[in-house]
């Protein structure tokens, strides 16, 4: 951790929705003047796509776990680095995975590749992460002794199977099936790298939704935030020193369901993301965190 170099990450696993994390952090960014700079998670792949499935292919043939939820799909020690230089100087490196050919068009590469690595930009504010590993701890990293404030994103697992499934067959054209056999492939790695992180986590959001998703594989719609809670953990009041009676009387219909624990309708989830995440990000500004 950092008072002069303030490092700020939401982790969640594929289809979890930390792009409404991120949304509601770029507005306190903006409202603020804050300026941070941004890494994706994703750029700390190992493998470029056409790389990975032929690394997956060979892996599958050995009988042995390989996804981008392990150590093995990614670069744990490069992400450690950039943290740690970060929080001492202000500095790193970072590149971008470009997903989709708009991705890739400014830089003429093709999709599903990596840009070059390059310096962070000089005389940012804070350091935001967005991605699957910004809490990471294994027997050679710790990720998360860096980061100042680590924020979880994390469904109930049949709503993130939902998700994912509706994404990747909607926007990315995987069949559903080749969805399903992703979800099974990567279960070691989710139990054993993913999940831990929310034991860790500073502030964990979590959907559950108030229709049936028994069968996430079978469901035709994605249960909307209206058909939803959010369930809110601080895991150390002391340290992020949430203001509950502030927040009851803010959020309508929230209410506590454990002396840690707020819980709020779905559709009320930027907005108590705003209240919540704006005074700790002024206080790690103002270094009082």
């Amino acid at each position: 951790m950092s008072k002069q170099h303030p490092i700020v990450a939401i982790t969640g696993s594929s289809g979890a929705g930390t792009s409404t994390v991120r949304i509601a952090m770029e507005h306190v960014f903006r409202r603020d003047g804050i300026n941070a700079v941004v890494v994706e998670g994703d750029s700390f792949h190992r493998y470029d796509r056409a790389e990975m499935q032929r690394q997956v292919e060979q892996a599958n043939r050995e009988s042995r776990p390989l996804s981008h939820f392990g150590a093995e799909g990614n670069l744990f020690d490069r992400l450690e680095a950039l943290f740690m230089e970060y929080s001492e100087r202000g500095a790193g490196l970072r590149r971008y995975y470009l997903h989709d050919p708009e991705e890739a068009k400014p830089y003429g590469q093709a999709p599903g590749t990596f840009t070059p690595w390059v310096q962070l930009p000089a005389g940012t504010h804070l350091l935001f992460y967005e991605g699957l590993h910004g809490g990471v701890v294994t027997d050679k990293v710790n990720v998360a002794r860096y980061v100042d404030l680590l924020l979880g994103v994390v469904p109930i697992v049949n709503l993130e199977w939902i998700q994912k499934v509706h994404r990747d067959t909607a926007e990315r054209g995987y069949s559903a099936e080749a969805v399903t056999d992703t979800i099974l492939r990567r279960m070691y790695d989710y139990t054993h790298y993913i999940v831990p992180q929310f034991s860790r986590t500073d502030i964990n959001f979590q959907r559950v939704p108030t229709v049936d998703t028994s069968n996430p594989f079978a469901a035709r719609d994605i249960p909307t935030l209206d058909e939803s809670f959010v369930v809110i953990r601080f895991r150390e009041p002391r340290k992020t020193q949430p203001d509950f009676p502030y927040l009851l009387r803010m959020i309508h219909d929230s209410f506590m369901s454990r002396r840690n624990t707020i819980v709020v309708p779905g559709g009320k989830m930027g907005f108590a993301m705003e209240i919540i995440l704006q005074p700790l990000i002024d206080q790690l500004i103002r270094r009082e965190f």
